[in-house]
């Protein structure tokens, strides 16, 4: 029986491979040091075959049969790849492969000088991603389209002799330069920002970082935090951001405490401790926050003397055992376990946290589904649709939930998990 064409380019691969691995460990010198060289060549010769499938499979419309609104998101979960590789690879399947009109008749790609350094092996995908933002630009758009032609051939032709970086660098004063005459005069008022970005750190923590251009909001902030930022005592060491630090978040947990709080996620927001078992039977040494991660002895004894602290205690495998409640409500109970026990969107590799999930019952409610833990998963709103409208299959295993792909993802589909710190600590 003859073999598949995909079979026989993957037995010469792994010949090529091979021999490849050969010269690697027994080669010349001049051989060796020719490798490094040689795989680069190879990669983006793989990143070309790549990205005209991906623009293929994306232009007959496979992903979304598949449920997908986006091919980035369908590259995360065939390849494993970090949706800003996916997106990568996605941008450019839109720029450098030649296109087809809405009568059927074949045009050029979107950046035909980048296309053809590309083809060429001469540049990579970063040099792609670098070149189509540049010219997707405000500043490039305000060029006339000769300019804009020009400068694409410009770029293309520094692609080969410059790292990304410095492409992007040399690029922007190209830009900058044949944009003389800049945005036009604007005698609109300034529109005013204001944005407070919150992003946690994988040890555990996070950091804040924020601009206000509204003065009034400023102020109030600013009122509130130096009202309690004070020294405590004339000894009292700690620097100003130590204190103005401290002073938010006793802020923030009096407004938990005492304030007209909003609905987060279908509930009130209150601070969940995740206590392992063994953890409180040793007297509560250590315990997990649902943003901040590990929290240290001495701020847990602090937030157990908290009453609208939720202590929620786990067994070994991180499943909750028993959910304290601050109401008589049986949903926000419920919600409170699952949230324990998947930490955020539990899809494998999304890092939604629970504020922004929806609750999904894995069999369906009008189905005799019932609304118990063991039946009940945290998705995010692009996961819980893709979850109804796609073959991804939802189980809870060993009380934890597990996701099996289609088999179009995963010929043997391997169930996958989310990595949790609960599930390391359960191997």
């Amino acid at each position: 029986m003859t073999e598949s064409p995909l079979a026989t380019a993957q037995n010469l691969f792994a010949q090529a491979l091979e021999a490849l691995r050969g010269v690697a460990h027994a080669g010349s010198t001049a051989e060796r040091v020719s490798v490094p060289r040689l795989c680069e060549t190879v990669a983006r010769q793989l990143d070309q075959v790549t990205v005209a499938t991906v623009a293929g499979l994306d232009r007959d419309g496979v992903f979304a049969e598949r449920g997908y609104k986006s091919p980035t998101q369908a590259l995360s979960d065939l390849v494993g790849w970090e949706r800003f590789e996916a997106h990568r690879r996605t941008t450019a399947a839109e720029q450098v492969v030649s296109r087809v009109g809405l009568d059927g008749s074949p045009l050029p790609a979107r950046l035909p000088a980048t296309a053809e350094v590309f083809a060429a092996g001469r540049t990579g995908l970063r040099h792609v991603e670098v070149i189509a933002r540049l010219l997707g630009s405000k500043a490039a758009v305000r060029l006339s389209p000769q300019q804009w032609i020009d400068a694409e051939a410009q770029l293309a032709g520094w692609a080969g002799d410059y790292t990304p970086t410095e492409l992007h660098k040399w690029g922007k004063a190209l830009i900058d330069l044949l944009d003389q005459d800049g945005e036009a005069p604007d005698n609109r008022p300034p529109v005013l920002v204001n944005e407070l970005l919150l992003t946690r750190l994988p040890d555990g923590g996070g950091k804040l970082k924020g601009r206000f251009d509204d003065a009034a909001m400023f102020e109030a902030i600013a009122a509130v935090i130096d009202a309690h930022a004070k020294p405590l005592t004339a000894d009292d060491d700690r620097s100003a951001g130590e204190r103005q630090a401290e002073a938010l978040a006793d802020v923030c947990g009096y407004v938990l405490d005492h304030g007209d709080v909003p609905e987060c996620g279908g509930r009130r927001p209150h601070v969940n401790v995740l206590i392992g078992l063994e953890d409180l039977e040793n007297r509560a040494r250590a315990a997990c926050l649902d943003f901040g991660g590990p929290v240290a002895p001495e701020s847990l004894r602090m937030l157990c003397c908290d009453a609208a602290v939720v202590p929620i205690v786990m067994n070994g495998k991180g499943q909750p055992l028993d959910v304290g409640r601050i109401t008589r409500t049986v949903p926000d109970g419920l919600r409170r376990a699952v949230a324990a026990r998947d930490r955020g969107c539990a899809h494998p590799g999304c890092d939604r946290p629970m504020s922004w999930v929806e609750i999904h019952h894995i069999r369906e409610w009008e189905f005799g589904g019932e609304t118990k833990l063991a039946n009940l998963v945290a998705l995010c709103r692009v996961h819980h649709r893709q979850t109804h409208s796609t073959e991804w299959i939802v189980r809870i295993r060993d009380g934890l939930p597990e996701f099996i792909p289609p088999r179009w993802l995963d010929s043997e589909q391997r169930p996958r998990r989310q990595a949790l710190v609960q599930l390391a600590a359960a191997q």
